[in-house]
Order: C-alpha cells, then sequence, then structure tokens
C-alpha cells in the first residue's frame, strides 16, 4: 500500500501563523512614502489637465501640453532646458562613470597602500551639502578672488584660465564638472562592492589561465560587474534629471548666463513659482514636471525591458 492509503484522513495540514507584524513596521514607511511621494506625484499629473480660467480651475484636457509645446516663448525655453539636460547626463556618463570604474579597479588592488583613506577621501564630497559645493566652487573659479588663477599661474597655466561660469560656451560643462566632483564617490563605491563580490574561484581560474593584471579586468571583472553599471547608468540618468540644487546655487533660479545652464528642473522652478516680476503658473508648472516624469520614466522601462534582460546572463 502506499503512504497515501496509509496516511490518516483526519490530520489537518499545519496553518502558519499569519505575520501581522511585518505589516506592522512596514506601515509607518509605506505612509510616509505615500505622503511625500505618491499623492504629490498623482496630485501633479492632475493638475496638468486643469488650467485657470476666470479665476476658476476648469478640466482642459491636454491643452497645456499644446501649449508648452506650441507657445514660441515656452517650447523655446523647453527644448533648450532638455538640451542642456541631455548634456549634463552625457558628461556625467562619459567622464563621472568612467572615472568612477577606473578608481575602484585601483582601489581594488591587494597591494595598494592607503587604499581606505584614498576611498574616504574621495567619497567625502558626496556628503557635503550642495550649497556648500556650489559656492566653494564659485569662490575657487572667481576671475576676482578666486585661487584657480594663482594656482593655474604656479604651473604656467595662467593663459587658460577664463571666467568659465560667466560664459555661456562654457558655463553648463563647468557646473557639470562640479557635480562631477562631487558625486564620483558613488559610482566608484557601487562598482568597488560589485568588484569585491566576483567570486575567488572566477579570478583563481582566471590566473591558471595566465590572465592577470589589467588583462584581467578586462576579459574577466568588467564583464562581470556590467548588471552595476547598468544600474549606476540608469540612476545618473534619473538623478541628472531631477538636478536642480547644484545649478541653482551657482548659477542662480535664471540659471545663466542666458539660460546656458538652464535645465528641467530651474525652468520647472521658476515656471511653476515664478521668479522676479514673472507670476508663477501652478498648471503649467505641473505640465512641465509630467514631461519630465514621462521622460525618466522611458529611460527607467527602456532599461529595464530592454538593457537589463540582456545584461542577465553575467550575473550569478
Amino acid at each position: 500500500m502506499s503512504d497515501i492509503d496509509t496516511a490518516d484522513p483526519e490530520i489537518a495540514p499545519i496553518k502558519r501563523p499569519a505575520r501581522w507584524h511585518i505589516l506592522v513596521f512596514l506601515a509607518p514607511a509605506f505612509l510616509v512614502y505615500t505622503a511625500i511621494m505618491i499623492l504629490p506625484l498623482i496630485e501633479t499629473l492632475r493638475l496638468s489637465l486643469y488650467n485657470l480660467v476666470d479665476g476658476e480651475t476648469v478640466f482642459v484636457g491636454l491643452a497645456n501640453f499644446v501649449t508648452l509645446f506650441s507657445d514660441p516663448r515656452l517650447a523655446a525655453n523647453f527644448w533648450n532646458a532638455l538640451g542642456n539636460n541631455l548634456i549634463f547626463f552625457v558628461i556625467h556618463m562619459l567622464v563621472q562613470n568612467p572615472i568612477g570604474v577606473a578608481l575602484a579597479a585601483m582601489l581594488s588592488v591587494s597591494k595598494l597602500r592607503f587604499a581606505t583613506f584614498y576611498r574616504t577621501a574621495i567619497f567625502v564630497p558626496t556628503l557635503l551639502s550642495f550649497v556648500i559645493v556650489g559656492f566653494i566652487w564659485k569662490l575657487i573659479l572667481s576671475p576676482i578672488w578666486g585661487i584657480a588663477p594663482g594656482m593655474m599661474d604656479w604651473v604656467g597655466l595662467k593663459w587658460m584660465f577664463a571666467p568659465w561660469l560667466g560664459k555661456p560656451e562654457s558655463a553648463l560643462i563647468t557646473v557639470s564638472l562640479i557635480s562631477v566632483w562631487q558625486y564620483v564617490g558613488i559610482p566608484m563605491m557601487l562598482i568597488y562592492a560589485a568588484l569585491l563580490n566576483i567570486p575567488d574561484e572566477v579570478l583563481e581560474a582566471a590566473e591558471c589561465d595566465g590572465i592577470t593584471g589589467w588583462s584581467q579586468f578586462w576579459k574577466i571583472k568588467l564583464p562581470l560587474i556590467l548588471p552595476s553599471i547598468g544600474i549606476i547608468s540608469i540612476l545618473t540618468f534619473v538623478g541628472n534629471f531631477n538636478a536642480f540644487d547644484l545649478i541653482y546655487t551657482v548659477q542662480g533660479a535664471l540659471a545663466g548666463p542666458d539660460g546656458s545652464t538652464d535645465i528641467l528642473g530651474t525652468l520647472l522652478y521658476r515656471t511653476f513659482f515664478g521668479f522676479q516680476n514673472q507670476m508663477g503658473d501652478r498648471s503649467m508648472g505641473a505640465t512641465i514636471a509630467t514631461v519630465m516624469f514621462l521622460i525618466i520614466l522611458a529611460g527607467v522601462s527602456l532599461y529595464l525591458f530592454v538593457i537589463q534582460r540582456r545584461m542577465r546572463r553575467y550575473q550569478f
């Protein structure tokens, strides 16, 4: 006879007790996140579909979006800000992230002395307030009282100095490099953690095959940390399209000179809250915020459903 036939029919399966304490611990975080993230996002999306007509809030559908892309002044400001945002993102992708990967690779070398000090020194700027970083770099780069002209004169390069923050063709690049200096520690630490998680067996097998040094990094380590690089890339994308604080501190709400450092964040600020003699427009500000949300959503979706699927084969 089988075990099923001999089993006692009166024996009921053991029921696991409900773990209500999990909900209790999650509830505070869920409520706070809903109050400061979900509800404002829903209200912003709703507000973009309304406008003020004769003192009353009226549903206008997609009329605000049509106005944003058809009005000559609004459209010019929007496309200028979007273009600057893309340049801001590209500079971070081509400068910050490769430097972060290179620093992580060098710091992961076991024979490197003072590696802990180097990691700490590089990561410290990410802990500083953007207000402090912005004003420090404004002082450093000032052609009147800054120390940059004197330091470049010591090495015979004073002829290269220029008021980079005051020239439209160089202001955005300068602010982007300041941001790179502040946040390069984040990709460095993420890649460093990914390098430490590579199994020793893989590296030992590579050494048995004669693959060592930088050759080992390019052929073994780099393919294995591609998922982490992908995560860093999407975090860079989202962070740069949400950038506002550093540019506001360094260049002000007008994001000068001549709007050369204006990005979607500063444009949203001026449109929603107003600035100087310009009155704020809540509906149009919400429209710009909604477009920003859709751009970020499209970028994140592209990464999750296209790029990440192709990189899963490198994960352990």
